[in-house]
């Protein structure tokens, strides 16, 4: 199976990769002229490629093909996460791109365990796990991991979705009967303490509409799998 690579650097009928990922297929993979690669220009689209320059950073390529990414689903989930403790955050944005969330924004909420520190730091080894993970997963975009906030900004950030799923211990309306394919959907669970009574009101009165996920609890790390999964599956995207 070709090598897979997100590609910055695009021209008429050519590319290039330069630094690291230049470096890997290079001088690691011993990539020869003429092997072919899969490249993706971070927008969805996937090109067969074929090596026409090695350099010790940089890897020139012939565009033989372009083609929407198949990898792609065709209903774009965002996950609002609250901020768990420890390294739970990097597991919940690996799987999340994984089954194939756009974008992983994390939120601090009353109950959350951890506290905010070092966060710019944090955030971009946050993104190099998920640009490492679209890659292993054969996405055709990049998820971007946007920084913290506190969950009273939420509700601002709603009217950018057609739907906006809060998932709550206390359950709500059926998942399946709030996902269809081709919508903008934002999908909100908590960290390990939950919400408050008072944040789960002011979710469901800024729009978000209360799901459940069954009658067990589940961890903070399973629940962002968990409720993508499923809506995946409803919408037709695991098939």
């Amino acid at each position: 199976m070709p090598h897979r690579y997100f590609a910055e650097e695009f021209w008429e009928g050519g590319a290039a990769l330069n630094g690291a990922d230049a470096h890997h297929l290079g001088r690691v993979m011993r990539a020869k002229p003429g092997e072919e690669v899969i490249l993706c220009d971070g927008s969805g689209f996937d090109y067969t490629a074929a090596v026409t320059l090695i350099e010790p950073e940089r890897v020139e390529f012939s565009i033989l093909e372009k083609r929407p990414c198949q990898a792609e689903p065709k209903t774009a989930f965002t996950l609002f996460v609250g901020y768990p403790k420890q390294d739970k955050l990097e597991t919940i944005i690996q799987k999340s791109v994984e089954l194939g969330a756009v974008s992983i924004r994390p939120f601090f909420s009353r109950f959350c365990v951890a506290a905010p520190k070092k966060e710019d730091q944090k955030n971009v080894r946050y993104n190099r796990i998920a640009a490492e993970a679209a890659k292993q997963s054969g996405r055709g975009i990049l998820p971007r991991v946007e920084m913290p906030v506190d969950i009273k900004k939420l509700p601002e950030q709603f009217g950018e979705f057609d739907r906006v799923l809060f998932c709550y211990e206390k359950g709500g309306r059926p998942l399946r009967e709030l996902v269809e394919p081709g919508l903008k959907i934002a999908v909100i669970t908590g960290a390990e303490g939950g919400f408050s009574p008072e944040e789960a009101a002011a979710l469901t009165a800024a729009g978000a509409f209360s799901i459940g996920l069954g009658p067990r609890i589940l961890r903070c790390e399973t629940a962002p799998a968990a409720a993508l999964a499923a809506a995946m599956a409803f919408c037709g995207e695991l098939e």
